[in-house]
């Protein structure tokens, strides 16, 4: 090495080119959004393609008489879909709202009461029966570890899926549904 080269030093790194990092990271800032934005959209489109489903029975206030609900279960609601169809979610009036959820089996139905989501009723009269399945709408747990209820709504038939926070009430639930089910079956074909 000549003596020039000693006293010059080591040469230094370049420098960060700030504004073509700044531009990536507002370029990918901005797909990011478009990506969020197209999602909803989509979201939307798919709950006016549902318009042609009637509003959600509501919840009766409570009549005198009606006594305590049957069977009650706390857990999450993890969505509806169309019967026998797994992925086709159904979105339109608040039913494609995963939410936490408090079930109670009464004279009128299932009163379905969601946190953060409108509640809704699950008449007696709409009740096809239950099961216990392992998927619903992009949510797939162990086999039976999902409450499946599956109902008349308008002219479609509903699959609406929970979790309880105790997974030993499901089979009871399953059983009081179906006799449940089963009777209105009986009744209508007398």
């Amino acid at each position: 090495m000549t003596a020039a080269h000693l006293i010059a030093g080591p040469a230094s790194q370049p420098v960060t080119d700030w504004a073509a990092r700044l531009g990536w990271v507002a370029g990918l800032l901005l797909f990011v959004a478009l990506v969020y934005w197209l999602m909803r959209e989509g979201w939307k489109w798919r709950a006016t393609l549902q318009g042609d489903l009637p509003p959600l029975p509501p919840i009766p206030a409570g009549a005198a008489g009606d006594g305590e609900p049957r069977l009650r279960l706390t857990g999450r609601y993890h969505g509806t879909t169309s019967a026998g169809q797994w992925l086709d979610r159904i979105v339109a009036h608040g039913l494609g709202a995963r939410s936490r959820a408090e079930l109670a089996l009464t004279a009128h139905g299932v009163e379905v009461t969601r946190t953060g989501a409108p509640g809704f009723l699950i008449p007696a009269r709409a009740l096809r029966g239950a099961r216990l399945d392992k998927g619903i709408a992009g949510k797939v747990l162990t086999e039976g570890a999902l409450l499946v209820i599956t109902w008349q709504h308008g002219d479609r038939l509903l699959d609406s899926g929970f979790r309880s926070d105790h997974a030993a009430e499901h089979p009871d639930w399953v059983e009081a549904l179906t006799e449940l089910s089963n009777a209105r079956d009986k009744e209508g074909a007398r």
